[in-house]
């Protein structure tokens, strides 16, 4: 046992040293920029501030006293929220269709094959390339969306999908559920793919229905896989940049929390406000991550 441990361990060591390379220093850099006043001006002129860029406190002449830093920002607790309804709305739509659509791939029907793998071209995409494309699509003026909707007598008018405040996130919604929802399908698929057909038979001729089928039978075996493919899919979307930033820029309503640490890192020359957004956002995604896996590990072992 010990021989096979030391092998394991043996076989991991290349994989940890390049890990700690390429994602521990930068981490460990970011946390430690984030108590500093640094300034992507000039980095080495920086200095040791604490907590201050997370919270402080500071007193007026006049006796009052301000908060400021991170915690009480409230353009951050913004991007928290957006992120937050983004991923929540997001996961469930792209966790529902993926399921209907995997059912559908996993069934026998002349032209499978290629439906299967067209079913993955808009996640084949890059997400640039498909943020600039519907882009163009849901313009206002010229956008093959709103002529359609024109035509089908939906809408009375042209919308600006990206640049209104009622409308920016649903844009952004309708994109990503469009191009990520292959590739749930296509997790959960394979989960589909593993189940012995012998328990579906054996379901059938019990008398079971479809509908029993699926949520008595097949729902049950699959689930692990499905908690897989939700988890790998929930930090995605928390980390959400590129979709946001090409399909609707400077946008409040939209702007997440990656969002708001890429300006105040870059644009806004803050550096170390920018760092401590990205550690909370670190955070974050760790204290979900941990919740979900214990969540799902008391589902999984029938409640211990």
């Amino acid at each position: 046992m010990r021989q096979r441990v030391r092998s394991a361990w043996l076989f991991l060591t290349p994989m940890l040293v390049v890990l700690a390379a390429v994602a521990g220093w930068p981490l460990i850099r970011t946390v430690y920029f984030s108590f500093t006043d640094a300034s992507l001006a000039d980095l080495d002129a920086r200095q040791w501030v604490g907590f201050a860029n997370y919270f402080s406190m500071l007193s007026m002449p006049s006796g009052r006293t301000l908060y400021d830093g991170l915690l009480v920002d409230p353009v951050w607790w913004r991007a928290v929220w957006n992120t937050v309804r983004f991923t929540a709305i997001s996961v469930v739509c792209e966790t529902i269709l993926g399921m209907i659509v995997a059912l559908v791939l996993n069934a026998e029907f002349p032209g499978r094959g290629i439906v299967r793998a067209a079913i993955l071209i808009p996640w084949a995409i890059p997400t640039i390339v498909s943020a600039k494309m519907w882009q163009w699509m849901l313009n206002d003026q010229f956008g093959i969306i709103n002529v359609v909707l024109l035509n089908l007598g939906l809408i009375d008018a042209k919308i600006a999908w990206t640049a209104n405040a009622d409308t920016a996130m649903i844009a952004v919604l309708i994109v990503d559920i469009w191009k990520t929802t292959p590739f749930m399908a296509l997790l959960i698929l394979a989960a589909l793919q593993m189940l012995p057909r012998e328990i579906i038979e054996v379901a059938k001729l019990d008398g079971a229905n479809p509908w029993q089928i699926f949520w008595r039978v097949t729902l049950p075996l699959i689930r692990p896989a499905v908690m897989v493919a939700v988890i790998f899919r929930a930090l995605d979307a928390l980390r959400i940049f590129d979709l946001i930033y090409v399909l609707t820029p400077n946008n409040v309503q939209t702007k997440s929390m990656s969002v708001f640490a890429r300006e105040n890192l870059f644009e806004f020359d803050k550096f170390a406000y920018g760092s401590a957004a990205s550690t909370l956002l670190f955070l974050i995604l760790a204290l979900l991550t941990i919740s979900y896996i214990r969540i799902a590990r008391i589902s999984l072992d029938g409640g211990r």
